[in-house]
C-alpha cells in the first residue's frame, strides 16, 4: 500500500492537543473519540502484529487501525467489505444517481439537531422518490433505493445532502411484470422537489412543536414558533434542489460509484498537499465554475481546518447508508428473487466460501513473498521481533 505523504492523523497529531485545549468545553464527547481514534490510528496505541516473510524471514510490525467511520484511513476496507455484500443486489438494468439537498436556511437548523434532522431528510427524500414512482402518471411502480448521506462540500463547509443510486424501474403494483423507465429519464426532478419541500418541512414543523429541535447561539430566538416561521417563509417559495444524472453504464459501473461515496468521510487524505505554519493547503472542486477546470486550491488556519472537519461528526449510531423500497429491510430478499423472475434474468452466483480466508497482506517488500503473523502485541506495548532479523515498519494493518 502507497502511503500518503501528508495525512489528516499527522494534522491531528500535530495540533489536536492544542486544539482540545483552547476548545474545552465546547467539544462533544463523540468529537474527542473521533479525534482521539483518528491520532491513534495505525501506531502502538492500538497495538498490532508482527509479520515475517515465509521465504526471506523479513519481518514488519503491523499496527492496528481504529476502525472510526470518520477516519480517512480505515475507510477502504469498510468499503470493500460493504461492496461485497452488496454486488448480489444488482439486478441488470440501468442505474439512475438522484441527489437531494437541503437550502442553507434548513441546514443551519440541522447542524444544530444533525440526529432528528438528517433522520428527517432521508425519510422526506425517501417518501418523495417512492411516491412520484408509485404514480401511474409517472413510472407507476415500486422502486429500490440506496441512499447515502453526506453533510459537506468540497471545502468542507456544512452542506448536508443525500445521494440515491436507484434502478430505471420497478415492480408494476400487482407484482406481475416489471416496468422500466425510459433510458435517461426516471422521475421529473421539479416534482420530486416539490414534494420534498412540502413533506420536509411540514414535518419539521411538527417536531418543532413537539419540543425535539434545539436552538442556542445566533439561533436561539429560533425556539419561538412565529420567529421559526419567518424563518422558513423564504424556503417555502424557493426552489428545493433535486438532480439528476444520467444513467451509469452497467453494474459494473454501480459498484464503482458505490465504492467512492458510500465510505467517504469529509476530507481524503489524497486532497492533501502540504501542512505547516501557515495552515492546511488542500485541493478541492469549485463548483460554482462553468469550465471542466474546477480543481483549486485552498488554504486553511489549522484550528479551521480541525473545526471544519468536526462539522461531520455524525452522532452515535446514526446510520448513514440506509436502503428502501425494494432493497428494505427482511423483504429485500424476497423484492430482488421477483424482480430478476419479472426481468428473466439469472439468480445472483453465490460463491462457496474459502477454506481459508483471502489474505490482505502486502506481500513481503524484499523477495514478495508470503507474510505470516508471528507475534501479536496489546495497546501500548512495542513488539520483540526476531533478534537478528532485517526489519521493515508498516503502519497499515489488514
Amino acid at each position: 500500500m502507497v502511503r500518503a505523504d501528508l495525512e489528516v492523523a499527522d494534522i491531528f497529531r500535530a495540533a489536536g492537543p492544542a486544539y482540545r485545549a483552547t476548545h474545552a468545553g465546547h467539544l462533544s464527547q463523540q468529537h474527542l473519540k473521533v479525534m482521539s481514534a483518528i491520532e491513534n490510528c495505525r501506531t502502538a496505541a492500538l497495538g498490532g502484529h508482527v509479520e515475517a516473510c515465509e521465504d526471506c524471514g523479513q519481518w514488519r510490525i503491523a499496527y492496528n487501525s481504529c476502525r472510526n467511520r470518520h477516519c480517512p484511513r480505515c475507510q477502504g476496507a469498510a468499503a470493500r467489505t460493504w461492496l461485497a455484500e452488496r454486488e448480489a443486489d444488482l439486478l441488470p438494468v440501468g442505474y439512475f444517481h438522484v441527489v437531494f439537498t437541503l437550502p442553507a436556511e434548513v441546514a443551519d437548523i440541522a447542524f444544530q439537531n444533525k440526529a432528528v434532522v438528517y433522520d428527517l431528510l432521508f425519510k422526506a427524500t425517501s417518501e418523495a422518490m417512492l411516491t412520484i414512482a408509485a404514480d401511474p402518471q409517472h413510472l407507476g411502480a415500486r422502486i429500490g433505493i440506496t441512499a447515502v448521506l453526506h453533510t459537506w462540500g468540497s471545502a468542507m463547509t456544512h452542506h448536508p445532502h443525500v445521494h440515491m443510486i436507484v434502478p430505471g424501474g420497478g415492480i408494476a403494483p400487482d407484482g406481475t411484470h416489471w416496468v422500466s423507465s425510459r433510458p435517461a429519464f426516471l422521475l421529473p426532478v421539479r416534482v420530486l422537489g416539490k414534494l420534498f419541500r412540502r413533506l420536509f418541512l411540514t414535518r419539521l414543523l411538527t417536531l418543532h412543536d413537539a419540543g425535539r429541535l434545539v436552538f442556542f447561539g445566533s439561533m436561539a430566538h429560533l425556539a419561538e414558533r412565529r420567529a421559526f416561521l419567518r424563518h422558513l417563509a423564504p424556503v417555502r417559495k424557493k426552489r428545493w434542489v433535486v438532480y439528476a444524472k444520467p444513467p451509469f453504464a452497467g453494474p459494473e459501473a454501480v459498484l464503482a460509484y458505490l465504492s467512492r461515496y458510500t465510505h467517504r468521510v469529509a476530507i481524503s487524505n489524497r486532497r492533501l498537499i502540504r501542512f505547516d505554519e501557515d495552515g492546511v493547503i488542500f485541493r478541492y472542486k469549485d463548483y460554482r465554475r462553468d469550465s471542466a477546470d474546477r480543481q483549486r486550491v485552498m488554504t486553511l488556519a489549522t484550528d479551521e481546518f480541525i473545526r471544519r472537519f468536526l462539522l461531520h461528526v455524525l452522532p452515535r449510531g446514526f446510520h448513514r447508508i440506509r436502503h428502501y423500497g425494494l432493497l428494505a429491510g427482511g423483504s429485500r430478499k424476497d423484492c430482488l428473487a421477483l424482480a430478476r423472475q419479472l426481468l428473466a434474468a439469472a439468480p445472483p452466483v453465490t460463491n462457496d466460501p474459502p477454506a481459508q480466508p483471502d489474505d490482505f497482506r502486502p506481500p513481503c517488500p524484499c523477495c514478495g513473498g508470503r507474510m505470516i503473523v508471528i507475534e501479536v502485541f496489546e495497546r501500548c506495548r512495542q513488539p520483540r521481533g526476531p533478534p537478528g532479523a532485517r526489519t521493515t515498519n508498516r503502519e497499515t494493518a489488514p
